[in-house]
């Protein structure tokens, strides 16, 4: 599971209640101890360990910079100092949640120690002064389910925007002449979001293969994993192949320092090694570095956001929206010729051959059902956005390849979207409901959520809390 770091800025106004303030501080440090949640806090910048003088925000700055935070929370722990808290979101760039305990009932004489709620309203609108994203998490008590619920949810917020600002794709080679879909533009990837692209031609790869081959300790390994894990259908030197490929590919991701790999899966590749890579792209995958088919940049960046979603507990696939299911109106099949990891198989893989190529090298298998998320971060003509929605696995006819039939809730629709763009017909798949994260990961990254099951409000209730 990945993990992500919160600094810890309490706040408090000094009209209120301090003694209050402190004692919400550190039962809120103690409520984020239970929940395993990292973070940093600042009881070294003053005695009572709150954000309230101006003179401290550079230096919490610059002590949360230096501690690499991922994200910044700040507890109203009494009303709150709103633009002191503007000014250290600002400074930091990172994502921001906002949040403030439920006031308990005035006392017998009228007094009220804490009105952390109307801090809440008085910091929002300075955050939107100083065009600072954030994320608002309901006025709720610790122990409320909401609380756990809104930390974690922003735990992965935070995980997406920081992988997506700091993705770095390995590409083998340019993507496949017919391929006009996955074409995209490497400099505006760079210049609006900080992606980067590590491109290599072919022969850079086949002289690793070669290399790991004469190793060969890493690609002994691999088969003998192979052969645990799946039924093997093609020959051993096939199997070679596609274990020196698999090896090969690891080790280039991580000499050019990437989080993802995009390949010219065909044809090129079949001329120099004779194997379909899909199966060496599901070892990957299964490890956690997404491997996506025609050199697909954008597909690649859609998986890492999903992974990152997803907070790297289950793996995501790679799929084709590819025909209509013949008996379910709003049921679709999701198929590739084979790259989807093994542990999203719903029965032991096959290593074969796929569909449309008689090179092996391809896992066949369906996918195990159930509720899913299916995205697509696509762009063109200036403007990206990120398709998303929800599935469910339901049966439907055998086919080659790895393979799931799923229903949604309005085919005619999604389909409208996937041909009126900016999408392809290529999208990423988890086994998880990762919906409103990624949505509310959008307002960070700058990236339009384009919801296909048009359920807007009810994405904006769940992070309400309600």
């Amino acid at each position: 599971m990945a993990t992500i770091k919160l600094g810890f800025a309490p706040t408090r106004r000094s009209i209120f209640s301090a003694p209050d303030a402190i004692k919400y501080r550190n039962l809120t440090a103690g409520r984020l101890e239970e929940l395993g949640v990292s973070f940093v806090d600042i009881t070294d910048i003053n005695e009572e360990g709150l954000l309230y003088d101006d003179s401290h925000v550079k230096i919490i700055a610059e002590k949360f910079r230096a501690e690499g935070i991922d994200g910044l929370f700040l507890p109203h722990c009494n009303f709150g100092t709103e633009y002191v808290c503007a000014r250290l979101a600002k400074e930091l760039g990172v994502p921001v949640l906002i949040w403030g305990p439920r006031d308990e009932r005035p006392d017998e004489n009228g007094i009220r120690l804490r009105d952390s709620q109307c801090g809440l309203f008085a910091t929002g609108k300075v955050l939107r002064r100083f065009k600072v994203p954030f994320t608002y998490m309901t006025n709720c008590r610790l122990k409320d389910p909401e609380f756990e619920r809104g930390i974690r949810d922003f735990l992965a917020v935070c995980n997406v925007v920081k992988v997506f600002k700091n993705t770095r794709i390995l590409q083998i080679a340019p993507r496949p002449f017919d391929f006009w879909t996955t074409m995209c533009n490497e400099g505006e990837l760079l210049e609006r979001f900080n992606i980067q692209l590590s491109p290599i031609p072919m022969p850079e790869l086949t002289s690793e293969i070669r290399q790991v081959k004469e190793e060969r300790t890493e690609v002994e390994k691999i088969i003998k994993d192979c052969k645990e894990s799946m039924n093997i259908k093609i020959s051993e030197e096939a199997l070679l192949n596609v274990a020196a490929l698999k090896a090969a590919m690891k080790n280039l991701a991580v000499k050019y320092g990437c989080n993802a790999i995009a390949i010219q899966c065909w044809n090129a590749l079949q001329g120099e090694i004779g194997i379909m890579p899909c199966g060496a792209n599901s070892l990957l995958n299964e490890e956690g570095i997404p491997v996506v088919c025609e050199t697909d940049i954008h597909g690649a960046i859609t998986a890492v956001m999903v992974e990152a979603a997803g907070m790297d507990e289950c793996r995501s696939f790679f799929a084709d929206w590819t025909v209509r299911h013949p008996d379910n109106e709003n049921g679709e099949l999701l198929q590739h010729c084979g790259p989807w990891p093994i542990s999203v198989a719903k029965e032991k893989p096959t290593l074969g051959y796929p569909l449309a190529f008689n090179h092996p090298g391809a896992v066949e298998a369906e996918a195990k059902h159930g509720e899913m998320t299916l995205c697509r971060f696509d762009g063109d003509n200036g403007e990206y956005s990120l398709l998303l929605g929800k599935a469910k696995g339901i049966d439907g006819p055998y086919t080659k390849g790895t393979y799931v039939w799923v229903e949604v809730a309005n085919l005619k629709k999604l389909e409208a979207k996937l041909v009126e763009g900016p999408y392809i017909h290529h999208c990423v798949g988890i086994h998880k409901d990762i919906v409103p994260v990624l949505y509310e990961a959008c307002k960070y990254i700058g990236v339009k959520p384009d919801l296909y099951d048009d359920n807007e409000e009810e994405i904006r209730a769940y992070l309400r809390g309600e």
